[in-house]
């Protein structure tokens, strides 16, 4: 297999993980759990952290357009999937159903919130996201990994915290604002610690990418990218 087509199939594997992660975050949002018995937040929380590994990965090989365009192919599905689930919902259910059309509305329902508080902020914490890791990656060259990595999922972590919370929980007055304020700033330190326990898997990543393709091709897409996005 030739370099072009390893290179297309990591990306559709990035990308098909990046994607899935997105979606069935959206889809189990409206179960809320209790972590610690200290805080309370979506059950979808624990997939995010993963999603923006793989945007750093995605970045270091394929560049701010790799992620932008994923991210509005991400987006799209996201909005079919809103679709689909409102068409579902309109959709009366018959006598004998094990789903009762209460029991799917209370389900999915509460997810089309999730889902439009989440387009609002993967959007721009994507965006932040893409601009950190690039700043802090022409600063440091290609040493320290793990801190372009760390350093654009904190800022990014910050507002895809916030904004999803606020728009999912305290719109649709599921929350108060004070409770908000608390969930979001738990929620949020939540997600830094699974990011940087998942540091490893970055580096991980890298390795399986460079032994797929190669060390020295790996090298040099990285170094293709870093030219592009300098």
């Amino acid at each position: 297999m030739d370099l072009k087509k390893r290179k297309d199939l990591v990306f559709i594997i990035l990308a098909g993980f990046f994607v899935t992660n997105a979606i069935v975050a959206e889809l189990i949002g409206g179960k809320l759990v209790q972590f610690f018995g200290i805080f309370t937040q979506s059950i979808g929380i624990i997939l995010w952290p993963v999603v923006f590994i793989l945007t750093d990965l995605i970045n270091e090989y394929y560049g701010r357009n790799g992620v932008r365009k994923l991210t509005f192919i991400t987006i799209g599905l996201i909005i079919y999937t809103y679709v689909l689930i409102t068409v579902a919902m309109n959709l009366k259910a018959v006598g004998f159903s094990p789903v009762s059309d209460g029991a799917f509305t209370t389900v999915f329902g509460q997810s089309q919130w999730i889902i439009v508080g989440s387009i609002c902020a993967f959007f721009s914490s994507q965006l932040v996201d893409v601009y950190i890791f690039w700043r802090l990656r022409n600063l440091t060259g290609k040493k320290l990994i793990w801190l372009r990595a760390t350093g654009s999922t904190l800022i990014s972590q910050l507002i895809d915290t916030f904004l999803v919370q606020f728009i999912a929980f305290v719109i649709p007055g599921k929350w108060a604002l004070g409770e908000f304020m608390v969930n979001a700033a738990w929620g949020y330190m939540f997600k830094i610690l699974v990011a940087l326990c998942l540091i490893p898997l970055i580096y991980l990543g890298h390795w399986a990418i460079h032994k797929y393709m190669g060390d020295m091709e790996s090298e040099e897409l990285i170094n293709e990218t870093a030219v592009v996005n300098k």
